[in-house]
């Protein structure tokens, strides 16, 4: 079974997929690692250099062409299941899991915003507004996920029986 965590961007996809890969002992795959490897350059600079349509080309690429064993969990960019039929594809392949949180949780989770290339220079403010009207527009696309859940102080082994759940 392929798991794909999906949500905006400090809701934790990357720890809780590396938290939940431990407990089912697979694979983990970051398609942001991916790319960075690929690309031999942070995400940031390649935002940069080629702009966002070329990123989320490239990620569209990878998530598609990755060769994915069995059963492993992939953290996807916040972006990814927005653009074109990626959340469809994921949802064809295995299951998704959105990591949901409310705006002022991932407000007080992203301190670091000179790494990320769409939060650069903004206050906390500026930072809240953006989250606001971005999860307007997302929120079409990671609520088609099979598993919503709150991720925020969320334990390893509850993502676990959730998921488990859902697999009956």
């Amino acid at each position: 079974m392929k798991i794909f965590l999906v949500g905006f961007m400090g809701c934790g996809k990357s720890t809780k997929a590396k938290q939940l890969a431990n407990l089912l002992e697979c694979p983990v795959i970051d398609i942001d690692a991916v790319i960075v490897a690929q690309q031999g350059m942070s995400i940031a600079d390649y935002f940069a250099a080629n702009g966002e349509a070329a990123f989320r080309q490239l990620e569209n690429k990878v998530l598609k062409s990755f060769d994915y064993p069995e059963t492993c969990v992939v953290a996807t960019g916040g972006g990814l299941p927005c653009y074109f039929d990626n959340m469809q594809w994921m949802n064809e392949s295995g299951i998704t899991v959105y990591l949901e949180m409310t705006p002022p949780q991932l407000v007080s989770r992203l301190h670091n915003r000179e790494k990320r290339p769409l939060l650069k220079g903004m206050d906390d403010e500026q930072l809240l507004a953006f989250i606001i009207g971005k999860l307007e527009e997302r929120n079409v696309f990671y609520r088609q996920s099979k598993l919503v859940i709150n991720s925020f102080d969320l334990e390893p082994k509850v993502l676990l029986d959730e998921v488990n759940k859902l697999m009956g």
